[in-house]
């Protein structure tokens, strides 16, 4: 673990200081990237779904609708700009940017790519690193909530106010599940930077099998050494963007539109933006730190020159896209969930499952100190899986005895007529009824008005 942690301060060491021209360079790729992203991404968006439900999507402007997202891009400013008699105007101008400038900074301590020269200038493709870079992250998600928050109480909206409420819960059960995802990961790791977290997973780690003097390497990537873990962040980083099945701060079914129901034009624009932007952030983290970051994948790594140069950011790419698929598949495939069954997969199912397996990695992380075999991640992970199986089965098993109670309930009040709590509405047939009586119904006369 210490010659991990030690292999990206000799990467860092040997480039050159980034001068300020450079710095500015960076800066404007990520901003460029992270906008020309989000048009590229809600055309594919409207594609893929298109396509999963038998429909062409856009395909009038430019060539394959092309240009859809850029037209709705430009008209969404240039519409009326509607402010609430009784908002609070400044802290509802403020919210949209607050949600969307964080969402801008995550994306700096991403790497992504390898060292390259550029104009002479030896640098690695990553705006910034820090000994606590996964929790500036984790900072700025905190920080994106409020704008969330003050853009629903601002409003003076029931429906605003309750998609903020829906928001904060939501964002405080699934963050707690994401920061114990990453706990592993750093025990493993042996640090918090972005830069070495990718430098650990260049080499698996040896295992001996079993005394036959066989030394075969596992894996290096963490999605498969650490799988819980994954499992888990890939989870709570959907709950943690609202996207679809857990979009209950956006449902239109019962709060219109949510938090942004009162906004319109830019500012709307800017929540939309914020959304898009925090997919991309949390899909090139979860590729940093779970895929080996902008490292090739197999068999492309087997080739000595695909983690060298401007390739590690094809590859880092092809990553993010597949996670970024994945948002797409899942809002064209899977029903919005109630609130109490998110509340419930949060707390019972994924902060336990968490906070379990980070313990038996700690655990672990000292036996394997000590000499022990990296082997035992796997049966780690198995075991806190079928714990987790047992506990979902659980769940589901308690739910569905309440759903049979409640079916008999609603069968005894059909049988005994409704006469608890309610009476019924037609007394003297069921009195006839229950008292035996087999004669016609009373007649009841229409009366009407002279």
């Amino acid at each position: 673990m210490t010659v991990l942690a030690a292999a990206a301060p000799a990467i860092t060491a040997s480039v050159d200081p980034d001068p300020w021209w450079l710095v500015a360079i960076k800066v404007l790729i990520v901003f460029a990237f992270l906008m020309v992203g989000t048009l590229f991404m809600i055309w594919a968006e409207r594609r893929v779904i298109g396509r999963m439900q038998q429909r062409p999507g856009p395909n009038r402007a430019g060539p394959f609708g092309l240009l859809q997202a850029l037209m709705d891009g430009l008209k969404l400013p240039l519409k009326e700009d509607i402010v609430p008699r009784r908002a609070d105007k400044a802290l509802f101008v403020i919210a949209p940017a607050i949600s969307a400038i964080p969402a801008f900074i995550s994306f700096a301590i991403i790497p992504f790519g390898a060292v390259v020269s550029i104009a002479g200038h030896r640098t690695p493709l990553q705006l910034t690193d820090m000994p606590v870079a996964v929790l500036l992250v984790l900072a700025m998600s905190s920080m994106g909530v409020y704008g969330i928050v003050l853009a629903g109480w601002s409003s003076n909206s029931p429906y605003s106010l309750l998609g903020a409420l829906r928001s904060s819960a939501q964002v405080i059960s699934y963050e707690i599940a994401m920061g114990l995802a990453f706990v592993p990961v750093f025990l493993y790791a042996g640090s918090l930077s972005t830069a070495q977290i990718v430098a650990s997973q260049a080499n698996g780690a040896p295992f001996h099998l079993f005394g036959t003097g066989i030394i075969w390497h596992w894996p290096s990537w963490y999605a498969v050494l650490l799988l819980p873990s994954f499992v888990i962040y890939v989870t709570t980083m959907v709950g943690e963007t609202n996207r679809l099945p857990f979009d209950l701060p956006e449902g239109e079914g019962e709060l219109v539109g949510g938090y942004h129901t009162e906004y319109s034009s830019l500012k709307f624009a800017l929540f939309y933006l914020a959304e898009y932007v925090s997919m991309f952030t949390v899909s090139a983290l979860a590729t940093t730190l779970f895929l080996g970051g902008w490292h090739a994948f197999w068999p492309i790594s087997v080739w000595p020159g695909a983690n060298a140069g401007w390739w590690t950011v094809l590859w880092f790419l092809i990553k993010v896209a597949a996670f970024m698929f994945g948002f797409v598949w899942l809002r064209g495939s899977l029903p919005r969930i109630r609130y109490d069954q998110l509340m419930r997969l949060g707390w019972k199912i994924l902060i336990p499952a968490a906070l379990a397996w980070a313990l038996l990695v700690a655990t672990l992380s000292v036996w394997r100190r000590q000499g022990g075999s990296a082997g035992v991640y796997v049966i780690g992970g198995a075991i806190v899986a079928v714990l987790l199986a047992l506990a979902i089965a659980w769940d589901f098993s308690a739910e569905r005895a309440g759903r049979r109670r409640a079916a008999l309930d609603a069968e005894e009040a059909q049988r005994y007529g409704g006469a608890f709590p309610v009476p019924p509405m037609d007394l003297p047939h069921y009195h006839g009824a229950a008292a035996g009586a087999s004669g016609p119904r009373p007649e009841v006369k229409e009366v009407t008005g002279a």
